[in-house]
């Protein structure tokens, strides 16, 4: 279960500033995408922590909130009716969590903590009055969520029509740029504590397939990951393996 961080007299309200925390979003190339950041902190109303392992969003509990990542990993995946589970996406810093309820407010959503996850929760009511009313706030949601979007289109292709090699050095890639923008990591170096099993999951392969791409791309000297952690030691050489262009992800 979640623990409460902050609950204001009992009831959902906006916080002050001396309790808001502002999350470091990935950088948008518009004007006033700053003020967009400090509208989204200005709604939260609680942090809550959720214990790895554990659902944040679940297709089956009707969710009135969207999050706020501020530390922490989590997965957004669909459930199967034979009871198994494709994994659609990880969430890092910074991310946005739950827009889509905006519009579908019974939307199937499932999103599980990887690793202890702290967040800022927001009112789907609150977030769709200021949709409304914050042009720069509208702007910031729309970005992540087109953002969201890019990054499982660009999945779907991988998995599609990128040879296993190809698309584990592109997620590799794509998980390095994502960091350094939310200022976490160097792009070449970052802790990662996906296990090799959910990594796989998400690629479409089993976890021995993926541990022997894991191989390969350690004997081209490409790049290694071991412990939680991943150094990309020719990112140009793994760019042309995985024909990667970072501009889906700005």
């Amino acid at each position: 279960m979640p623990h409460d961080l902050l609950v204001l007299n009992g009831k959902l309200s906006r916080p002050s500033s001396s309790t808001s925390r502002n999350v470091h979003l990935s950088p948008f190339h518009m004007p006033g995408f700053s003020l967009g950041k400090e509208a989204l902190n200005a709604l939260v109303t609680r942090k809550r922590i959720y214990m790895k392992g554990c659902d944040i969003i679940h297709e089956d509990r009707q969710a009135r909130s969207a999050y706020l990542i501020y530390t922490g990993w989590a997965c957004s995946y669909r459930l199967l009716r034979n009871g198994t589970r494709q994994i659609i996406n990880f969430h890092v810093q910074g991310d946005l969590l739950g827009a889509r309820r905006l519009l579908s407010p019974d939307c199937d959503d499932n999103l599980s903590a990887i690793t202890c996850v702290e967040v800022g929760e927001i009112d789907i009511d609150n977030l769709l009055a200021a949709f409304f009313s914050d042009n720069h706030l509208a702007m910031s949601i729309l970005w992540s969520t087109f953002r969201d979007e890019s990054i499982v289109t660009q999945h779907l292709v991988d998995i599609g029509r990128l040879r296993p090699i190809n698309r584990t050095a592109h997620f590799f890639l794509e998980l390095g740029a994502r960091l350094n923008l939310a200022g976490v990591g160097t792009g070449t170096t970052y802790q990662c504590p996906l296990t090799q099993s959910l990594i796989a999951d998400a690629l479409g392969l089993t976890t021995v397939h993926f541990n022997r791409v894991l191989r390969q791309l350690r004997e081209l000297n490409t790049m290694i990951f071991h412990e939680g952690q991943v150094e990309l030691l020719d990112s140009a050489r793994l760019e042309r393996l995985a024909d990667f262009d970072s501009s889906y992800l700005r």
